[in-house]
């Protein structure tokens, strides 16, 4: 398909291994940082003695913005690019992880972590980045190529945690964290790789497809009359919830254990590990089986890990198979959503439709990083978070069941609930 600019004239396309690697490696370094965080609330909090729950509420504010940013940054970019949208997002990821360590209280953290970082984060996160990639890869490969950026995320976390170890035992927490948002800038690149005309790119994609493109009001009224879409949306802010209690507080679940900070730095390397092998083996299956059916088997598989978790002895060993486990389910939950999306609405507004189901997703880990440090704040245990976790789990599981898995026809047949 040849690439087509505003004024209609055809340029030869890019390579799709070329669009997959500025994709994959902008998710990898924004993410791995972003993910990363949680290894510096300790010492945030012994800098600047505001206690770990003002702490968290600086880093829920920071999953909230980050998921607020994206439904506007995927409009934005739909409309008019990708490329200034993941310039802008880069630059902000660098100044707000730059200016962390520099802040003494709570309003300085909200701005620093959850303001200008995260909502940098979400400029340049998954919304944009893989409508990017759905439009510019052939249709048959959309699955597989969202698993492949998803996994770059993963790749991005697995290479940051030990890396953010190994600078602060060498320069000091605050310098390693500085250094990280400098690495953030290895992304540039990116913007120039993914500047193609969006909105002609999907214009193109719904005229061929036989769909009359919609614009940014219609298709959000169009998707949220949809059950399927909001079924979606409610199973992906559960699937927040979890990452975010997981990043941010994992480390602090395994120090309460009585086992080395070390350990929760190879927990959140191999969550990320894991990771790559859960998306890529995603992104495989969500051409083969139902889509929703690998969600539910998703969350199913999580809430069991939580349980047995709980009740076994808090070892090494334990910790990092359980990192493991929650690796390969951490966030392949990606694939399948994205591909949900793509599948009821099209390309031509996904970056916007992805971005609203990422809201939901960024509300539930507003709640899964802040109930983190307020629970253990007032309880001394994580228990109550992860008992929490479980049951939110079952129903993510349950609500995915009565999705409608198909092409949406038009906004009538929306409104009446079915996906034609």
């Amino acid at each position: 398909m040849a690439k087509i600019e505003p004024a209609g004239r055809a340029v030869r396309p890019l390579a799709p291994w070329l669009v997959l690697l500025a994709a994959a490696g902008a998710f990898a370094l924004t993410m791995g940082v972003r993910q990363t965080m949680g290894l510096f609330l300790s010492a945030l909090n012994t800098s600047t003695g505001l206690g770990v729950g003002r702490i968290s509420l600086a880093f829920a504010l920071g999953q909230l913005w980050w998921g607020l940013t994206q439904p506007f940054a995927g409009a934005v970019a739909d409309r008019i690019g990708t490329g200034r949208v993941i310039l802008l997002g880069v630059a902000l990821v660098a100044v707000g992880t730059v200016l962390t360590p520099l802040m003494t209280s709570t309003a300085g953290l909200i701005l620093a972590v959850g303001v200008l970082a995260a909502g940098g984060a979400g400029m340049a996160g998954p919304s944009v980045l893989m409508a990017a990639a759905s439009r510019l890869v052939p249709p048959e490969k959309r699955g597989l190529a969202t698993g492949i950026v998803n996994a770059g995320g993963s790749f991005g976390q697995f290479a940051m945690a030990p890396m953010a170890i190994g600078l602060t035992a060498a320069l000091g927490w605050a310098s390693a964290m500085q250094w990280l948002g400098v690495l953030v800038l290895l992304a540039l690149p990116a913007a120039w790789v993914l500047k193609g005309h969006s909105k002609a790119l999907a214009a193109q994609a719904a005229t061929e497809s036989g769909q009359r493109p919609l614009g940014a009001r219609e298709a959000i009224r169009q998707a949220l009359a949809t059950p399927s879409y909001r079924y979606l949306a409610a199973g992906f802010l559960v699937c927040g919830f979890h990452v975010a209690f997981l990043a941010t507080h994992l480390p602090g679940v395994i120090a309460a254990c009585g086992l080395a900070p070390e350990v929760g730095g190879w927990a959140l390397g191999l969550i990320g590990l894991f990771n790559i092998v859960g998306s890529l083996a995603m992104g495989w299956a969500v051409g083969r089986w139902r889509m929703k059916s690998l969600l539910s088997l998703l969350y199913a598989t999580r809430a069991i890990a939580v349980l047995v978790f709980l009740f076994a002895p808090k070892s090494t060993g334990v910790v990092l198979v359980f990192a493991g486990v929650m690796g390969v389910t951490f966030l392949s939950t990606v694939p399948p959503t994205v591909g949900l999306v793509a599948k009821m609405f099209g390309t031509a507004n996904m970056a916007m439709l992805f971005g609203i189901v990422m809201l939901a997703h960024q509300v539930g880990g507003f709640l899964g990083a802040y109930l983190g440090g307020s629970v253990f704040q007032a309880t001394g245990s994580y228990d109550w978070v992860w008992y929490i976790d479980i049951v939110l789990a079952v129903g993510a599981a349950l609500v995915n069941l009565p999705i409608r898995e198909a092409r949406l026809g038009s906004a009538k047949t929306a409104r009446a609930g079915s996906v034609a």
